[in-house]
C-alpha cells in the first residue's frame, strides 16, 4: 500500500517536473522553422499540437491517481 502511494506521488512529481519541457517543445514545434522563422504547422494540426501539454498533464494525473487508488484499495481504505 505505502509503495503504491509513494509510487503515485513520484509519477506526479516526475510528470510535473517534465511539464515545462513538453510545453517548450510544443511551442517550438508550432512556431519555429529554421529557414523562414515561421511555422509550417497551421489549422487543425496546430490546434491538436497545442493540446499536447493538456493530454500529457491528464495522462500524468490519471496515472498517479490510479496508482494511489490501487494502493488504497489493497489496504481496504477505498471502496470498490
Amino acid at each position: 500500500m505505502l509503495g503504491n502511494l509513494i509510487g503515485g506521488f513520484i509519477v506526479i512529481l516526475v510528470g510535473v517536473s517534465l511539464m515545462p519541457t513538453v510545453a517548450d517543445e510544443v511551442y517550438a514545434a508550432r512556431t519555429w522553422n529554421s529557414t523562414t522563422g515561421a511555422s509550417n504547422v497551421h489549422g487543425a494540426a496546430s490546434t491538436i499540437l497545442g493540446l499536447t501539454p493538456l493530454f500529457f498533464a491528464l495522462g500524468i494525473a490519471s496515472a498517479g491517481i490510479s496508482i494511489a487508488a490501487t494502493g488504497l484499495r489493497q489496504a481496504g481504505l477505498l471502496g470498490v
